[in-house]
């Protein structure tokens, strides 16, 4: 057993001790060989016992990582903390609480704001470090504060000093910053109007994302208009363009992604963003699959696209 594991294998309320447990098993894509020692923290306390304990990885719900076939010689740790209070049209939630969860007890609670995540999966400590979003909003949008731990102690972040961006915060750049638990402020509405609408977004993303397939969803990021050379923007056909984004998958389309192969990691034939694992797949053949498009996104167009999945395990 590894020493940054040392005193992790005594019981410990709200700890569960998981020596050589594959990751595949804790992967939207179902792939990922085996960590050294598997860490669930029940508890706020439990966390700080097992971030206290040595060098570790700490991940969410596992829906956007490719980790690596080898797995990982060292301790994951993931937080289950899911504790929901809702109090006036302000929510307070814990980082290991499931993203469709929280959109389902504030729906019902009548609160407008994240309905629109509905489908997405995840916890919400992920959606936040990424801060998710679909159908032109994002969490950030939300978010008053984010209480996390760095160096063994609590500290509490406004929204501004989360520094969101598209895809990005403080939090998903800076990997020591451990989310425990966001606030967030909500809009009064009609319960069953939001219902609707979910259900409505909910019906789209199934037949996008089906779920039982092993995807990360989204590969890529997609591109901000103002941001591109003037000589790719206007290679972008209007109709793509959504509040000011274009969909990396219109490019990877341009470049034949759709159908791509390699064993059982597949590009999906009806979306060029959209890599999944058909069976046996391995992280090996993912990665092989991203540089490819990668590769022939720059040859064409000279964008270096940007993955939102990120990995685990690897050397390089």
């Amino acid at each position: 057993m590894l020493s940054s594991a040392a005193g992790l294998d005594h019981p410990i309320p709200g700890l569960t001790f998981k020596p050589d447990e594959p990751l595949s098993r804790h992967t939207r894509f179902g792939i990922g060989g085996p960590a050294s020692a598997f860490v669930e923290c029940r508890t706020e306390d439990a966390l700080r016992h097992a971030l206290s304990a040595g060098p570790c990885i700490v991940i969410g719900g596992g829906t956007n990582l490719v980790v690596a076939d080898e797995g990982v010689d060292g301790v994951v740790v993931r937080s289950t903390a899911d504790r929901i209070e809702i109090s006036g049209t302000r929510v307070y939630v814990e980082a290991g609480a499931d993203l469709q969860t929280l959109v389902d007890a504030t729906i019902a609670a009548g609160l407008r704001g994240i309905e629109t995540m509905t489908g997405i999966p995840g916890s919400v400590g992920g959606a936040v470090c990424g801060n998710a979003g679909a159908y032109g909003h994002s969490i950030c949008e939300r978010v008053v504060s984010v209480r996390f731990l760095e160096s063994g102690r609590p500290h509490t972040f406004t929204n501004a000093q989360c520094e969101f961006h598209y895809r990005e915060s403080v939090f998903k750049r800076h990997k020591e910053r451990i989310v425990l638990s966001a606030e967030l402020a909500l809009d009064p509405a009609e319960s069953q109007e939001l219902r609707s609408r979910a259900d409505e977004i909910r019906s789209i993303r199934d037949r996008k994302y089906p779920p039982d397939m092993k995807c990360a969803g989204s590969i890529f990021k997609n591109l901000i208009l103002s941001e591109l050379a003037s000589n790719v923007a206007t290679r972008v056909p209007q109709a793509v363009i959504r509040e000011g984004k274009v969909p990396s998958a219109w490019f990877l389309e341009e470049v034949g992604a759709k159908g791509m192969h390699d064993g059982d990691i597949r590009v999906a034939d009806y979306h060029a963003n959209l890599i999944y694992n058909a069976g046996q797949g391995t992280a090996a053949q993912v990665r092989r699959i991203i540089v490819d498009l990668k590769r022939r996104v720059s040859a064409e167009f000279g964008l270096a696209l940007e993955e939102e999945v990120q990995y685990v395990g690897f050397t390089s």
